[in-house]
């Protein structure tokens, strides 16, 4: 049954105690643990408190509407197990379905979907809701092998823990996901530049300050052949899912080089694999393929902004190329290029639109500002002079990813 508490009475000497358990469960000598360790020390705690055989989170796994046993306390058996439970069934897809605290006073199969409960002999559970705000984490449940009954005290008490295990869930991980996507989205830069005889090359990278990281990219790498690719791209979205979702692309993309194919080919073929494995997935990318004396590229976009070309003796130009649609757009289409003459001593910038959009202007005024601040000379030099102008003290709000290359 699905039950509802009278408020908490200060005053009440039963009170002071539930209190004063609660703190021993928020204390902050937890504040250092990682999740799972942080939730194996609340169960314990919650398992002495309220007196329970058994304890246990499960964890909303979005992609597939089921909750999946992450940490458990007393019968392990659940996470040994993998035990998954759909939204909706049983005991704890209740809880998460009607998002309210259910005590259960009969455990068997007619109530419990998991047969480990009742074949370890639990008479009696009660679970809550994890949620942050409207969002349902999971489900956290206990239960005894006694049929004593959860009184309302012990029914608040639990809610209350759910707030704050709700809460430690989702501030620790928000923080271990920063960090594993900066790893990967670091890890993924090419960590040696190629330096073929008569190029010149200098990159910046950038992660933005204001959100988590995202999903831009470059990469830099010379083929068997010695031809040269550099590529620039953005996956949409920020996290770790972008970050992921970033590095099977790049990974697809060298493969596909690697066939001895045009840039447009090789956009074509990581669009029908992001469109049958990534679904829900956008992402822009720009190929340059070059081969030696590199005094012409090969350019296929797909839905990327143009780089910026600056000859010498002449005004720096956006590069005037094709723009095919965004890879995993849902419509297939067949790509073009165009190939770029490349004069000695020219430059030529490749980018990100964090560097050039900015919150309330329109992207024309940061690509003319990029035209301006672009100029043949020492890459290094040009790359210094591009980010102190565009970025300075900007607190950017997308990562900016910049590659420039000179043809000596």
């Amino acid at each position: 049954m699905t039950v509802a508490n009278p408020p908490l009475d200060p005053t009440d000497g039963a009170a002071s105690e539930h209190l004063a358990n609660l703190q021993a469960l928020t204390d902050s000598s937890l504040t250092q643990l990682d999740v799972d360790d942080l939730l194996r020390e609340l169960l314990t705690r919650v398992r002495v408190i309220l007196d329970v055989d058994t304890a246990a989170v499960l964890t909303l796994q979005p992609q597939s509407d089921a909750l999946v046993a992450r940490v458990a306390q007393g019968i392990e058996d659940e996470v040994r197990q993998g035990v998954r439970v759909p939204l909706g069934a049983g005991f704890a897809g209740r809880v998460a379905a009607t998002r309210a605290p259910v005590v259960l006073d009969h455990v068997d199969a007619s109530t419990v979907t998991n047969p480990i409960l009742w074949e370890m002999g639990i008479e009696t559970m009660l679970g809550v809701p994890l949620q942050s705000g409207n969002e349902l984490l999971g489900v956290l449940h206990v239960g005894r092998l006694s049929r004593r009954p959860f009184s309302d005290r012990e029914v608040e008490l639990l809610q209350v823990v759910a707030e704050r295990v709700a809460a430690a869930i989702q501030t620790r991980q928000l923080n271990i996901e920063r960090a594993a996507t900066t790893l990967l989205e670091r890890s993924l830069l090419p960590s040696r530049l190629p330096a073929p005889p008569g190029l010149r090359v200098a990159t910046r990278f950038a992660a933005a300050e204001e959100y988590t990281v995202g999903g831009d990219w470059y990469d830099l790498f010379e083929l068997p052949s010695g031809q040269l690719w550099v590529i620039v791209g953005d996956v949409a979205g920020h996290g770790l899912g972008a970050a992921v979702t970033m590095g099977r692309i790049r990974s697809a993309l060298r493969a596909y080089t690697m066939l001895d194919i045009p840039p447009e080919r090789a956009l074509d073929l990581v669009d029908r694999k992001v469109r049958h494995f990534e679904i829900g997935t956008i992402a822009t990318v720009l190929c340059a393929a070059l081969d030696p004396p590199y005094d012409s590229m090969r350019l296929a976009v797909a839905g990327h902004l143009p780089p910026v070309l600056a000859a010498p003796g002449r005004p720096a130009e956006l590069v005037d190329t094709i723009i095919s649609a965004p890879i995993g757009t849902p419509w297939s289409i067949e790509r073009s290029s165009t190939t770029i003459p490349i004069e000695r001593g020219s430059v030529v910038a490749f980018y990100t639109d964090g560097l050039v959009e900015r919150r309330g202007e329109v992207l024309d005024v940061g690509m003319e500002r990029l035209r301006r601040a672009t100029k043949p000379g020492p890459p290094e030099e040009v790359a210094r002079d591009i980010m102190h102008r565009l970025i300075g003290s900007t607190v950017t709000r997308d990562d900016v990813a910049l590659v420039v290359m000179q043809r000596e």
